[in-house]
């Protein structure tokens, strides 16, 4: 039998065997060891192996939740003037419930949703339901005995027509009909139905609305709370009415948090149609952007919504001419309504990646970065459904549900022909992924504070991606790539600063396909920085790709190919490969330049929803609709800050 001191002896050897084998980084990555107490001369030591279980003890997210942070149902004025859905149906359908569409058709999500905010417009919030029911209050004023009138005894042109007068009504200083009661009476029913459906651990029911400001320009942002109805009751949403400044929609969230305690975020989208009022360096009123707005919009905005049904926001070709996926469901010819023709000096303050560069210089010059957001995507439906998938898609709104024309209806009829957009110019987008530690309304929004987030146009495929300065090859030949992401860098979202001597950032990049899905073309990491002249520029390195295929003398990679039958509207997931891994330097690392990082995540071909609507209605459409799509996903950026 060996003596007590050589067990110790023997014990702590085992110790550091398990320790280097199982995992440079076990200590730092928080795993629980069990302590064992053995006797010395001198008292007790203790010994701390690693449990047998890598899975035990983790405390960091191991799991991404889906869902949708922007749907409107008939409570918002524009589509309650067609839609005939509530919010009870649109939480039972996003936790995988089957409903009846306004139009009759039954619908049902291929797999439910983890959590929905149902963001109904601030604006006369709630007043379509109760027009639409002959409420007294609403009836007594003129506008609303007409519109009642109208959309109750009209034909269905007199009822378009309607809908439309009431969706411009909104555009003026006042609102067409003022109900502070029913405002503050929907806004109650509306967040004890969200208590009512929120499920911890199985579906979250975010609170939230959509502030809609300068109308045609699109300065739009969802408002998410942190807490249930008896925070967000002591508040009603502020709408255009009371200011279209986002500043004061900034001001106004500190002062909720200041005088109710209330956790508040807002999500800006479509910067696409703002015809380059989204991402100015400059105050709304045309003013030098100070540091104190600065911080502002860092502290209450750290996501932004970059892809959905109105276009995609990451970039734009004009902006990035040298990447070849930049040209992705781009809406680029007016604001949002078509008044105003969009003008090629616009498009740099109206995209993501642009915005992320400029955040970059603004930091430089005032010490906070403005724009130092996430990504998330989201739906804006306002059918009610928030159902994206190309198979799955029901539109923009209930006016034109899937039928053998809703590819050629019009969406925005613009005083400009050439403005004017057509249903198939929809994307049937998007989803917001989230890392959080639980499926609660606390995890899930602590995780959109802290940009652990990414956007995809639809599918739900899993993406990690952490950024770090010691990142080697064996990270990636781990089936738990967050274990060593977590214990040696910070994930999407994070920061890093001050490089060590010699090095350069490593990052560790992962994604696995959805199941539902085709596979994966290719990972890329975009990276943008700031030069030693002070402008930015950025690059898209290709770090994992499928099928053996190598750069050409351009350095870039030929195409995935493409599988799809367009004719019966399927696909093969013979070409490209069902998850990536790898640990990728930056070959042009600066240690005194700032910089971000993120990482795109393509898809290989797939049938658009257009296709499958040919398909199913037996119609050919124009030569200039697309049948085909590369579904991707964007992760939330890692920034890099030198020293000082």
């Amino acid at each position: 039998m060996k003596s007590h001191a050589s067990l110790i002896t023997c014990g702590l050897a085992l110790s550091a065997g398990f320790f280097f084998a199982g995992s440079a980084a076990a200590e730092q990555d928080s795993v629980t060891k069990e302590v064992i107490q053995l006797p010395t001369k001198e008292g007790v030591a203790e010994i701390t192996p690693p449990q047998f279980s890598p899975y035990a003890g983790r405390n960091f997210p191991t799991k991404v939740y889906w869902g949708d942070t922007h749907l409107h149902t008939a409570v918002s004025v524009d589509a309650g003037t067609m839609n005939r859905i509530g919010q009870e149906d649109a939480f039972r359908f996003a936790r995988g419930e089957e409903i009846t569409t306004t139009h009759g058709l039954r619908a049902k999500l291929s797999r439910p949703l983890d959590f929905l905010v149902i963001s109904d417009h601030a604006e006369m919030y709630g007043l379509m339901p109760q027009l639409l029911s002959g409420d007294q209050e609403i009836l007594s004023t003129e506008p609303g005995k007409r519109w009642y009138d109208a959309l109750t005894k009209g034909d269905n042109q007199k009822k378009f027509d309607t809908a439309m007068e009431i969706v411009v009504s909104l555009s003026g200083d006042e609102p067409p009909i003022k109900s502070d009661a029913a405002v503050k009476n929907a806004w109650q029913n509306y967040t004890a139905l969200a208590d009512k459906y929120n499920e911890p651990g199985r579906f979250t029911a975010l609170i939230g609305y959509e502030w809609t400001a300068i109308g045609g320009f699109n300065l739009h942002r969802n408002v998410i709370f942190r807490g249930d109805a008896s925070v967000a009751n002591r508040t009603v949403p502020l709408s255009q009415y009371d200011s279209q400044n986002p500043e004061d929609l900034w001001k106004h969230l500190a002062a909720l948090e200041d005088k109710i305690g209330a956790e508040v975020l807002a999500i800006p989208h479509n910067g696409n149609l703002s015809n380059g009022r989204m991402f100015t360096v400059e105050t709304f009123d045309g003013q030098p952007l100070t540091k104190e707005l600065a911080a502002m919009r860092a502290q209450y905005e750290p996501l932004v919504e970059v892809t959905q049904i109105k276009g995609d926001g990451e970039t734009h070709p004009f902006l990035s001419p040298n990447d070849e996926f930049a040209d992705y469901e781009s809406w680029d010819k007016s604001n949002l309504n078509g008044t105003e023709a969009k003008t090629k000096d616009m498009l740099q303050w109206e995209y993501a990646r642009e915005a992320l560069k400029n955040g970059l210089k603004l930091e430089d010059k005032l010490g906070v970065n403005p724009y130092k957001f996430g990504m998330i995507g989201s739906t804006d439906s306002h059918t009610s459904m928030a159902a994206v998938e190309e198979e799955n898609f029901f539109g923009k709104h209930s006016g034109v549900e899937p039928e053998p024309h809703r590819w050629e209806h019009v969406v925005i009829e613009a005083p400009d022909p050439e403005f004017t957009i057509k249903g198939w110019q929809q994307a049937a987008g998007g989803y917001a992924g989230i890392w959080a530690t639980e499926n609660t309304r606390e995890a899930i929004f602590d995780a959109m504070k802290r940009k652990e987030t990414y956007a995809t146009t639809g599918p739900r495929m899993t993406v990690r991606f952490f950024g770090g300065w010691d990142f080697d090859d064996a990270d990636a030949k781990t089936r738990l790539p967050a274990s060593a992401g977590y214990a040696k860098g910070v994930p999407m979202g994070g920061d890093l600063s001050a490089a060590p001597e010699g090095k350069a950032p490593t990052f560790l990049v992962a994604a696995a396909k959805d199941p539902y899905s085709g596979n994966l073309d290719r990972i890329q990491i975009v990276k943008g920085w700031m030069n030693a002249d002070g402008e930015t520029e950025e690059k898209v390195y290709d770090v994992v790709w499928s099928d053996d295929r190598k750069p050409g003398p351009d350095g870039k990679l030929p195409p995935v190919g493409n599988t799809v039958d367009v004719e019966n509207a399927t696909w093969s997931n013979s070409i490209g490969e069902p998850e990536m891994i790898t640990v990728w330097t930056d070959p042009d690392f600066d240690p005194d330049q700032r910089a971000f990082y993120y990482a795109r995540v393509i898809e290989i071909p797939t049938p658009r929803w257009t296709a499958y609507e040919a398909k199913r209605f037996n119609v050919e459409m124009t030569g200039d609709v697309p049948m085909t799509t590369q579904e991707r996903a964007y992760t939330s950026p890692i920034w890099y800050t030198p020293r000082g």
